[in-house]
């Protein structure tokens, strides 16, 4: 979540008074993510999540975003809920950008998350992915082989400027994945974005997960990658082989991964990490300095990468022994 579009208090009251959610008591911008602006609401009956989409996020993925959450909740998620407003519209336009109000969502993300917490994670992760299985939308993944090329044609020129040698080393990496990417999986639902600061806790447990504006259609075992890549790294960039034993068994004791989703983690692992270091990047390069928001360091995740292309069977991350 970010800041970076304003909205008065006039545009905002209005807005709210569309909603039988009382009248608008007080809001702030809230600072973490990158992608949308997004606030902290009261009104007179609670607390909501005001999400202004910003550019992009293309507005005809909307509605397959809000739809899924809906669908989540339905088969007993514990997700956000978009608010529909006084005409059954969840969808809007605030300030100039497509804007949703959001259910708040009670619990903590974790900056350090640890072994118990990973294995929550894997658990609902599995669970998410089991409750994707029947939605009816389809969305395809932009931020997967071809996104990749794109945003390295937008940021190849300074890449260097940013990290010394960026561009020779995400060249190189984009033509191994071109050449190796894993084809045939079990594919689904995927969040894509399963962050620490995407997952809430209450007393050690997982209760809600939330951000679904990078959800797609995609390999299952990727949105596995992903979060190896997102909790099993300590902040020195060492690979914490306990947490991903508690994530994985967590995992495949709601849907066990089949031996060729398996032996494809490294590959995958190295196409989450090089996913992350492009977009990264393109922020650092891009980001507005007067935005309210915390750019993220591209660096962790060359670190992440390099660790992966050392990577030669999935058991080199502890695996196999489940």
């Amino acid at each position: 979540m970010a800041v970076y579009t304003d909205v008065s208090d006039e545009e905002l009251e209005s807005f709210i008074a569309s909603y039988d959610i009382g009248a608008l008591t007080s809001f702030k911008g809230i600072a973490e993510g990158v992608e949308n602006s997004n606030y902290l609401v009261h009104t007179g009956s609670g607390r909501y999540i005001l999400t202004l989409y910003e550019k992009r996020v293309r507005p005809d993925d909307l509605p397959y975003f809000l739809a899924l959450m809906e669908h989540l909740a339905a088969r007993g998620l514990s997700c956000p809920l978009p608010v529909h407003d006084r005409e059954g519209r969840t969808l809007r336009e605030l300030a100039g950008r497509p804007a949703a109000l959001i259910s708040f969502l009670e619990g903590l993300s974790l900056r350090r998350p640890g072994i118990e917490h990973c294995a929550g994670l894997g658990q609902v992760l599995a669970q998410f992915h089991i409750a994707g299985a029947d939605f009816p939308m389809a969305r395809g993944n932009d931020l997967s082989l071809p996104g990749w090329q794109a945003l390295y044609d937008d940021v190849k020129e300074n890449a260097d400027t940013v990290i010394p040698g960026l561009k020779d080393e995400i060249a190189r990496e984009l033509a191994h994945l071109e050449t190796h990417w894993a084809t045939g999986l079990p594919v689904g639902v995927i969040h894509a974005d399963l962050f620490p600061d995407n997952v809430f806790f209450l007393d050690d447990k997982v209760s809600g997960l939330i951000d679904f504006y990078f959800a797609c259609n995609d390999m299952l075992a990727y949105d596995v990658a992903v979060c190896l890549n997102a909790w099993c790294f300590e902040p020195d960039a060492s690979f914490n082989v306990t947490k991903r034993r508690a994530m994985l068994q967590a995992y495949e004791l709601e849907r066990p991964l089949t031996e060729a989703e398996l032996a494809a983690l490294p590959l995958l692992a190295r196409g989450a990490a090089l996913r992350f270091l492009l977009t990264r990047t393109y922020d650092w390069l891009n980001t507005d300095a007067n935005a309210l928001v915390k750019t993220k360091d591209p660096a962790e995740y060359l670190r992440k990468l390099r660790f992966h292309q050392r990577v030669t069977s999935y058991r080199d991350y502890g695996l196999g022994e489940h």
